[in-house]
């Protein structure tokens, strides 16, 4: 428990130094609420041009986005930044195990992500039951993309190379629900990625949830032992 409290306390006063990270949790949902505002509200009113369209259409992309792309490059940065300056090599020969060091730097990511969830579903106009189901379902989407975002940035040399890795990857799982929405094919191919199923939950809360969060689940537990074996191998090395 006291490594857990070392390691949040030392990454909480990282973060809140960092003004470039900050901006990022405040980026997406932002450019959620101008979409919303501007294009989904006038469309989503009955005698609109498109009525059809949903209210939520755009919290759902960007919600993804979020997810998939800002907080796996932000762990994957802060992982990287420990390796490359020895940090976390200090940290595994003092005894600290992989999901006590996880839970120090993430818990103050996941700490910070819960309000922007919630400016989320606020946005998407959520309320009752269904604000609760797309908050707990964000936050598993988080874990999974911390998991994730951890494990490339142990695997990675320095940031730089953790910057482009995680990237690369993020583009894929943060922005694939977006290329879903217009072509089949590609959902069909991506629906083994998490934020795919966040996707498919978040936009119909009212449906069942048991395969999506089998997905997401399973999701969890490969980055998980992705995560472990790296932190016990690599770490070392850093």
């Amino acid at each position: 428990m006291n490594s857990i409290k070392a390691v949040f306390i030392k990454q909480a006063l990282d973060m809140f130094r960092n003004k470039v990270v900050l901006i990022q949790f405040i980026l997406f949902p932002l450019i959620a609420l101008i979409f919303t505002e501007l294009v989904s509200k006038p469309n989503a009113a009955p005698n609109s041009a498109e009525p059809n369209m949903p209210y939520s259409m755009f919290v759902t992309i960007f919600a993804a986005v979020f997810i998939g792309y800002t907080l796996l490059t932000t762990t994957a940065g802060i992982i990287a930044e420990d390796t490359e300056r020895k940090s976390l090599r200090f940290l595994i020969m003092a005894g600290v195990k992989p999901h006590e060091y996880f839970l120090g730097v993430c818990g103050i990511i996941l700490l910070v992500t819960l309000p922007v969830s919630v400016v989320f579903g606020l946005i998407g106009n959520f309320s009752g039951i269904a604000i609760i189901k797309f908050i707990c379902v964000m936050m598993c989407g988080s874990v999974a993309s911390m998991l994730l975002g951890a494990a490339v940035g142990i695997l990675s040399k320095n940031q730089q190379s953790a910057h482009a890795a995680s990237m690369s990857v993020a583009v894929i799982i943060g922005f694939g629900p977006m290329i879903t929405m217009f072509n089949e094919t590609a959902g069909k191919i991506l629906g083994v990625l998490y934020t795919q199923q966040i996707n498919v939950i978040v936009n119909d809360l009212s449906a069942g949830t048991m395969r999506p969060l089998s997905v997401i689940a399973a999701n969890i537990a490969v980055f998980a032992a992705l995560f472990g074996i790296a932190y016990m191998k690599k770490g070392l090395k850093g």
